[in-house]
């Protein structure tokens, strides 16, 4: 019978009936409960340098994150252990928090805001609607899906990109490959971005990416920060050609002195694509499907890396 470690007591109350599984409470603040932990689901939030634990777990098997991100888990996982992402935990949330953006951007609500603390009544009229814009979403994953699927009832017109191209689905009639980007960014009235950070997508949105945005382009990351040049985004966004909604930033957290906090038409919200009340009910559903599935021998099912 694996033993498994959750990271919240009342988790293993909430997972109940994971037969043929040990559920223990272990959020790697303290040392090791037990050495025969043999899949570890770390914290959500929390500082990654907490994962060095791992190295004490002699029985340890796989680690199950909460998160769909993974590259900081990488760098602490032993030898010989399976990683699995969280994969469509946040669809929800992140792809709620998407529209935000994109919504509060193109209507002007940041300013309406600052308008509001000193009681201004803004003449704001012809504002662009989310509505009939062209919208070019980079990433075709879980949340690139949920997030086109909440555009469409926006009334936007579509494009999805992957890594490759493919064949559409219910949702659009085909996928773009990454390598045809330089024909769609021209059109794209606002870019969506939400791939995975790794080595063929880090400054994927570099100052070429930028420069053939057409003019007042808005650029939505919900990705990581490393996906966008930060200083070339800057650069766009300080001559007021592109503006700019960002979840994540490079670096982050962002510091207070930092240029971007102060450009006409960037909008930042602090790393919260994910962190709702969504989260919790998707991740316990998510965790007793794979827990279960990895107690009856099944494995994990949304390996991402092996050490």
């Amino acid at each position: 019978m694996p033993v498994i470690s959750v990271p919240d007591p009342h988790w293993i109350t909430a997972l109940e009936g994971i037969e043929d599984a040990e559920l223990v409470a272990w959020d790697l603040k303290d040392s090791v409960p037990r050495d025969d932990i043999e899949v570890v689901v770390p914290p959500y939030m929390g500082n990654a340098a907490r994962l060095a634990r791992l190295a004490e777990l002699p029985r340890l098997q796989a680690v199950q994150l909460v998160t769909a991100g993974y590259e900081h888990a990488v760098p602490y996982l032993p030898s010989g252990v399976a990683l699995a992402n969280g994969a469509g935990i946040h669809d929800t949330s992140t792809a709620e928090l998407a529209l935000a953006l994109m919504l509060a951007s193109q209507r002007r609500i940041p300013d309406f805001v600052r308008a509001q603390e000193s009681g201004k009544w803004l003449r704001a009229a012809g504002a662009p609607s989310l509505a009939d814009r062209r919208v070019l979403v980079v990433g075709y994953g879980s949340v690139g899906r949920a997030i086109v699927s909440r555009l469409q009832a926006f009334e936007a017109q579509v494009t999805a990109v992957a890594s490759r191209a493919r064949g559409g689905d219910e949702l659009v009639d085909r996928v773009h490959g990454v390598d045809e980007l330089p024909s769609l960014l021209p059109d794209a009235e606002i870019v969506v971005l939400i791939v995975p950070l790794t080595d063929s997508t880090r400054h994927l949105a570099d100052a070429g990416f930028l420069a053939a945005l057409p003019d007042d382009a808005l650029v939505v990351n919900v990705a990581r920060g490393g996906v966008v040049d930060t200083d070339a985004l800057l650069a766009e966004c300080r001559t007021g050609r592109l503006r700019a909604a960002l979840d994540v930033t490079d670096p982050e957290p962002l510091p207070s002195e930092h240029p971007l906090w102060r450009t006409e038409g960037v909008l930042i919200s602090p790393h919260v694509g994910g962190a709702s009340t969504a989260f919790e009910p998707r991740a316990l559903r998510f965790l007793r499907r794979e827990l279960a599935a990895y107690a009856e021998g099944l494995g994990l099912r949304h390996i991402v890396h092996r050490a």
